[in-house]
């Protein structure tokens, strides 16, 4: 079917080379509006379906799995099609745009049966993954970021908008703080100067990237965007008049959603904000990652906003991901939203109610987005009237006394004139599409009355012209029909034939009858057939008026949803609260964190039905306890006390609940882990190196304030390599000449014990294991003191390593522990070295030729991927080489 359309396409002289396609007025028309959208998949409107030519359509066909086919017309000639009805273009789209690739929606702007010359098309829509509206491409409970980037020195300006929601957010400062707001945000999409997109991969790494234009990015022409869009004379009002660099990034956003949007489809976006980077907790994007904070890098891993989200609305999920992701240090602010969460927490039945009227709210958002770009259905605005009485109902049943929630509620704007609008204008059982009809109401419109009255009349209508003509003229067997030669007749049989008025005038004449028309019968008629069309294009018309007057509330709209989404994420935490036996936590200006009882509020979830999570009490300060070394076999849950010490800390600084008995907690400005160990092989980073890096960050970026969790740094290289850094890396946390940073710094190097002897703000920690003969049962509770044993042959016993192999390496052990003994002196290392130095310093050393070879075949040994067989062979093939030696 479609090649058949397309035959007149291709119609090719002879003059046209081979492999080429003549440009017929259609499509010279397609490429001279393919050539302003060269990395847009380009939609072009033919009739009844959407076409893609070329290369769009090979890479349509491929993403949408619909046929491509070639149209050969001469020798060699062809162009690849593939096309789709134009009425699936909500299901073909979100396809298109989820798949990365950027849309241009080319539309017929006027009826073809009005024009003798070929169609007026133009592009109507520039749908991009950054910049959508349709709810089949975003997700419910995540902002659907747009981003520009303006690298600078020294600081780089940063913008983040979401055109389904208005939200706008601008920010400015070094590139390590613009890296960890593009981690936060997870933008679908960046945009860049062309100049820098080099710059910026290198940079930030891999992100769909656009880029533009220099000029683009240029500061006069963000002001007057800015200004024009926000009706003002200046930026101060939104305090970001000194944020040059930010500003820009917020122009180029602004010009790429106004570019995609060919009609006025930001006027949603009234405001921008500020990112202060002093304003919120610092959380780099590997803490992010470390801590599994809304993603998880396993499997079958759960994530931390999974545990704790209990939103009933879209807004509410949207807005809880973003708290996590920016806790807040101001303890005003804090203690603000732990006095709402309370007033939840305390209140059981209004929490349940005001749950239930929170699920049946719309997400007045993203309804403001769709209102803003006219997408809005007719169904969702009675769905948006809905939310505006349901609003009503839920601030009615917030209580006095509650004044944290009270002044929530103060602050809602009344909506009552849109709902009355709205039900004014859209029937309560209107078409969820506006071509379908049926939608506006009676009594908006005469013309639009009439005209159903006369469509759905016309039997009635037709059957008392009848009678009367019949009753008239006498004829009693009088009938009027139709057919699509000449439309509405009388019919008259030949009995009768001699009473017919002289004015009607006759069509056709039967074997025993004549028909007839008459002027009054004609003119009906035609009001009958061109009432469907009318009613249509009417309705349309309204429809259109109903959005225009609908956008001034589009801003108290955006307001309401806003404190709906506060008040949904506060139910969330005080419903986890009280599901899981949280308690509030205790803000303070001082440096210490004191958690009596805590739990992983992960962990503690998944657990089996009947276990119960080991509570532990964690203790950190700037005067006698600033860092905890802490020891202990795999698998007795060291990892897991560090990170639920760091979650505590920042769901508090979140405004929620804690997994904990009592949590007395200093104000902390950063949050730093070094947990876990992955090689980043597509940068060609190895274990180690990735360690190095993280580490440096954490190093360089030290405040009083920060809370630290180290996890086997060290591990990524040779055991005294290891143990030489994690060594120096605590003396330095500890020494350091301005700050205290409070350090959990889990480890198997239990020579690091030795630390707390001469350094007198270290403490030694073990997670507690039970030894009962050649087994070890997990207490998994924090002691003090260190421990000297790893307990490792006996977890690989668990793990299922054969018996042979358990039996060896217990030998070996053995040995080593009677001819090494201790490897670390204090006193040899004079505090600043250790033995261990020494002792690989030894081995390199020495002069025996066998022992040369030995330290060269150890060297040249990748241990990294060495398996537990392989090095066991590797120390058998040793052993035999120096017993050979020794018989010799």
């Amino acid at each position: 079917m479609v090649q058949k359309k397309f035959i007149f396409l291709l119609q090719r002289p002879n003059s046209v080379s081979e492999g080429s396609v003549a440009e017929t007025p259609l499509m010279r028309q397609y490429n001279e509006i393919k050539v302003k959208y060269p990395d847009a998949i380009l939609l072009f409107r033919v009739g009844d379906f959407f076409e893609t030519f070329g290369e769009d359509a090979k890479r349509a066909s491929a993403i949408l799995g619909i046929t491509l086919t070639k149209r050969a017309n001469g020798s060699a000639s062809h162009i690849e099609l593939a096309g789709f009805p134009h009425h699936a273009l909500e299901t073909y789209l979100p396809k298109l745009v989820k798949a990365g690739q950027r849309v241009a929606v080319c539309e017929q702007l006027e009826d073809p049966k009005l024009t003798k010359k070929i169609v007026k098309r133009g592009i109507t829509e520039l749908v991009t993954p950054g910049v959508a509206f349709s709810d089949s491409v975003l997700d419910r409970k995540s902002n659907n970021f747009l981003a520009a980037v303006f690298l600078n020195q020294p600081k780089t300006g940063a913008a983040f908008i979401d055109v389904s929601t208005g939200e706008f957010f601008v920010a400015e400062g070094s590139n390590e703080y613009i890296a960890r707001l593009l981690q936060n945000m997870q933008p679908a999409e960046v945009l860049v100067k062309k100049s820098h997109k080099t710059d910026f991969l290198d940079v930030f790494g891999p992100f769909n990237v656009f880029a533009f234009d220099d000029w683009i990015f240029s500061s006069q022409y963000a002001h007057d965007l800015l200004l024009r869009q926000f009706e003002t004379e200046n930026l101060k009002g939104f305090g970001i008049d000194q944020f040059e660099n930010a500003i820009i990034a917020a122009g180029a956003c602004l010009h790429y959603v106004n570019e995609t949007r060919q009609d006025s489809g930001s006027s949603h976006i009234r405001s921008v904000s500020r990112i202060d980077n002093d304003d919120y907790v610092w959380l780099d994007r590997f803490t992010i990652r470390n801590l599994e904070l809304i993603q998880s890098y396993n499997e079958r891993g759960r994530t931390l906003l999974n545990t704790i989200d209990r939103t009933s609305s879209p807004m509410g999920g949207r807005l809880l991901q973003r708290w996590l992701l920016l806790p807040l240090i101001s303890k005003e602010k804090i203690t603000e939203r732990l006095d709402a969460v309370s007033c939840f927490y305390d209140n059981k039945e209004l929490s349940f109610q005001i749950q239930q009227l929170l699920a049946e709210i719309a997400d007045l958002e993203r309804l403001c987005g769709k209102l803003a770009v006219g997408k809005i259905n007719p169904r969702e605005f009675l769905t948006l009237a809905y939310s505006i009485d349901k609003t009503k109902e839920l601030c009615a049943l917030i209580p006095y006394e509650s004044e944290p929630l009270r002044k929530i509620v103060s602050r809602f704007a009344d909506l009552d004139e849109l709902a009355s609008l709205i039900r004014k204008f859209i029937r309560e059982d209107a078409a969820a599409l506006i071509f379908k009809g049926g939608v506006i109401c009676s009594g908006v419109n005469n013309d639009l009355d009439e005209l159903r009255l006369l469509s759905t009349d016309s039997k009635n209508f037709l059957s008392g012209i009848q009678q009367n003509e019949a009753l008239r003229t006498g004829i009693s067997s009088l009938k009027i029909s139709f057919n699509n030669v000449f439309g509405y007749y009388l019919e008259v049989t030949n009995t009768h034939k001699d009473k017919v008025p002289e004015e009607w005038i006759r069509k056709q004449t039967l074997a025993n009858a004549e028909r007839y028309i008459t002027p009054e019968l004609k003119t009906y008629e035609e009001k009958i057939l061109g009432a469907e069309e009318k009613i249509l294009r009417i309705e349309q018309e309204l429809y259109v008026q109903l959005i225009q007057q609908s956008m001034p509330f589009t801003s108290a709209l955006q307001k309401n949803a806003a404190l709906l989404a506060m008040l949904d994420v506060f139910l969330s935490f005080a419903l986890i609260a009280s599901e899981n036996n949280y308690c509030r936590p205790q803000l303070n200006d001082g440096l210490a964190i004191d958690i009596k009882g805590g739990r992983h509020p992960v962990i503690e979830t998944q657990l089996p039905p009947g276990d119960k999570y080991v509570e532990n009490d964690v203790q950190l300060n700037s005067d006698d306890q600033q860092i905890i070394i802490l020891t202990g076999p795999n698998m007795a849950g060291k990892s897991a006390l560090l990170r639920q010490t760091a979650l505590i800390v920042l769901l508090a600084q979140c405004g929620s609940f804690v997994p904990a008995d009592s949590a007395e907690i200093g104000m902390v400005d950063k949050i730093f882990t070094r947990v876990g160990a992955s090689d980043n092989l597509t940068s060609g980073e190895s274990t180690f190196m990735v360690e190095m890096n993280e580490t440096a960050s954490i190093l360089n970026n030290l405040s009083s304030r920060s809370l630290i969790l180290l996890d086997e740094i060290g591990r990524g290289t040779s055991t005294y390599d290891g143990i030489s850094i994690a060594w120096s890396i605590t003396e330095y946390l500890h020494n350091h000449p301005l700050y205290r940073a409070k350090t959990l710094f889990a480890t198997h190097y239990h020579e690091l014990n030795e630390l707390a002897t001469y350094l007198p703000r270290v403490r030694n920690f073990h997670i507690s294991v039970k030894e009962s003969g050649n087994n070890i049962v997990f207490i998994r509770k924090l002691t003090p003191g260190g421990t000297e044993h790893s307990f490792g042959i006996h977890v690989a016993r668990m793990a299922g390593v054969p018996r042979t192999i358990i039996e060896r390496a217990g030998e070996i052990l053995v040995r080593l522990e009677k001819e090494h003994g201790s490897d670390i002196s204090v006193n040899e290392t004079n505090k600043t070295k250790t033995s261990a130095e020494s002792f690989q310093l030894s081995l390199i050393q020495l002069d025996d030729p066998l022992l040369e070879n030995l330290r060269d075949d150890i060297l040249n040994t990748n241990v990294d991927m060495l398996t537990p067989v392989e090095a066991l062979m590797k120390l058998n093939s040793i052993k035999k080489l120096l017993e050979k030696n020794k018989k010799q």
